[in-house]
């Protein structure tokens, strides 16, 4: 009986992970808290006109205008991930936001401390239209982005573990899971291999398909090579689970794919309407054809890896290894 694992361990082992959880719910609520501060600031004085010109900008007010609802979205979600009634919320919004925050902001933790030992710009201290901003604003943007991504990384994991335990519990090919097509796959792999060869191309120094190179600097490379990083990390979670040989922990590469996936398709449709529309002076590194071809193939990508990951989430009744 030494080896048992009794119930009152486990219900110690489930306290504390939910302790774990509540705590980087929080600290992931208020830390994009400061974000959506200095994104109130600058809308609100754009609005009012103390601003320098190129920040009144219709179009640069409504992109940052959207932030801020995306950033009141993200504290909404940090609180759900650290209270009770966070559970009882309906799955799809819950998975949607959630799919679209860990897309947005895990992916970064690898950029911000390559770009803080190389001495970037990751806290996002351009506001859009190339003027500095004060010190403090970059601080507080950068805490955000920070501690959200972190608060994410590790709340949301273990939320969805306790939410959904069949799809994240247990090992990989402890259940056999749905089968993918070979069609499928295939046109996941093109999909992946070609925005991978791209970025990873841009990283290397590469310049085909740039208008402006200057843009393409050190931390355009270093977002052009995180992107292409998270990209073969997405495909290869799906073949992980999908294939079910290596006997890690479920929950691992299903959490890579769904932040890869969601990373796919946030920032493409992000970016997007920066790359054409070009608010206060913006300036995309690509030329806009590239720009609609590079980000189109990106959401596509993402839905086609959110399609598999759905599919094997669901293991086959029929089948435990």
């Amino acid at each position: 009986m030494s080896g048992t694992v009794t119930p009152a361990e486990t219900d110690r082992v489930g306290a504390k992970w939910t302790a774990v959880r509540v705590v980087a719910g929080y600290g992931a609520a208020l830390s994009l808290s400061l974000y959506l501060l200095v994104k109130v600031i600058w809308v609100v004085a754009a609005l009012l006109g103390s601003t320098p010109s190129t920040f009144t900008d219709g179009d640069w007010i409504l992109l940052n205008a959207v932030t801020v609802a995306m950033s009141v979205v993200g504290v909404v979600l940090g609180l759900a991930l650290a209270q009770r009634w966070g559970r009882r919320l309906p799955a799809p919004p819950v998975v949607f936001f959630a799919w679209m925050a860990a897309g947005f902001l895990i992916p970064m933790i690898p950029y911000m401390l390559f770009s803080a030992v190389l001495g970037g710009d990751a806290g996002g201290g351009d506001s859009g239209g190339g003027d500095a901003v004060p010190s403090w604003e970059t601080a507080f943007i950068g805490i955000g982005f920070g501690g959200m991504a972190l608060g994410l990384a590790i709340a949301l994991p273990i939320y969805m573990r306790d939410r959904w335990p069949a799809a994240f519990l247990g090992r990989v090919g402890d259940h056999r899971p749905a089968p993918l097509g070979r069609s499928h796959l295939r046109a996941l792999y093109i999909l992946v291999a070609a925005l991978t060869l791209l970025w990873a191309y841009w990283s290397a120094g590469g310049t085909l398909g740039l208008a402006h190179r200057d843009v393409m600097n050190v931390d355009g490379r270093l977002l052009a090579g995180n992107s292409a990083l998270w990209t073969v990390m997405g495909a290869a979670a799906i073949r992980t689970v999908a294939v079910g040989r290596l006997r890690m922990p479920r929950w691992i590469p299903m959490a890579v794919a769904f932040t890869s996936s969601g990373s796919l398709v946030a920032w493409a449709a992000w970016k997007l309407p920066w790359a054409l529309l070009r608010p206060g002076g913006y300036a995309a590194a690509e030329y806009p054809a590239v720009s609609v071809v590079q980000y189109g193939l990106s959401i596509t990508a993402g839905i086609v890896m959110l399609a598999a990951l759905l599919k094997t989430a669901r293991p086959r009744q029929s089948g435990v290894r």
